[in-house]
């Protein structure tokens, strides 16, 4: 009786032993995703007028477009949405940003506009403001800022094309965001890279605006 007892103890002893060692190699087996899910990819909100919204182009041929193909290789845990319009002005993107920021909820937020404005011929001041409030709702929603600035040319006059690029400055450095100067920087040279309208690049010219706004946007992802 006693025997049968410790050979009864034993045997369970061992079985517990056995089902703890079948419990850990099951758990070192599964793979990582199974114990942590993988992270949710964070959005780039890019808020433009035609020059981010591939004015003249097909969709998927605009500097946009080829930033989400680069981000899905080299930054996977990240999107892009494209809320750009053509023709929208710095009002029409303050007015808008709210409903973009609850709609998309990014993790940054580019902010390419003030050039209709300034074909426009409209006040600086106001564009100013306009922009800062963009900043002002992107920072708020706890979101990063890369402000894409541009340049007019020459015939607005010296003091108005001046003025109209230091805005651009001023408000990076007022609210320390990120500043990409001149999105045209790498084309606006050439005649060549742009359609019949003279104001909007070509598809040949998009990967080269792609890679313009990656060096500034690249350490906004870190």
């Amino acid at each position: 009786m006693g025997r049968n007892s410790e050979h009864g103890a034993l045997r369970r002893r061992l079985q517990r032993a056995i089902g703890h060692a079948l419990a850990w190699l099951l758990l070192v087996a599964l793979p990582a995703t199974a114990a942590s899910p993988p992270r949710a990819q964070r959005t780039i909100l890019v808020l433009g007028d035609s020059l981010s919204a591939a004015h003249g182009l097909r969709e998927d041929q605009g500097w946009v477009a080829l930033l989400g193909a680069r981000l899905a290789k080299e930054q996977p845990g990240w999107r892009v949405r494209n809320a750009s319009l053509s023709g929208e002005t710095s009002a029409g993107g303050a007015s808008r940003i709210v409903s973009e920021l609850v709609r998309a909820r990014p993790a940054v937020v580019v902010i390419e506009l003030g050039a209709n404005d300034g074909l426009r011929g409209l006040q600086l001041q106001q564009t100013r403001v306009n922009l800062a409030r963009m900043i002002g709702a992107a920072h708020g929603a706890g979101a990063r800022v890369l402000l894409v600035g541009m340049k007019l040319p020459p015939n607005f006059g010296q003091p108005y094309v001046r003025d109209f690029e230091a805005n651009y400055g001023a408000l990076a450095e007022r609210f320390d965001v990120a500043l990409l100067p001149f999105l045209l920087e790498p084309v606006a040279a050439d005649r060549e890279n742009f359609q019949a309208d003279n104001l909007h690049p070509d598809a040949a010219a998009q990967p080269r605006l792609r890679d313009h706004v990656w060096t500034a946007l690249e350490p906004l992802l870190r």
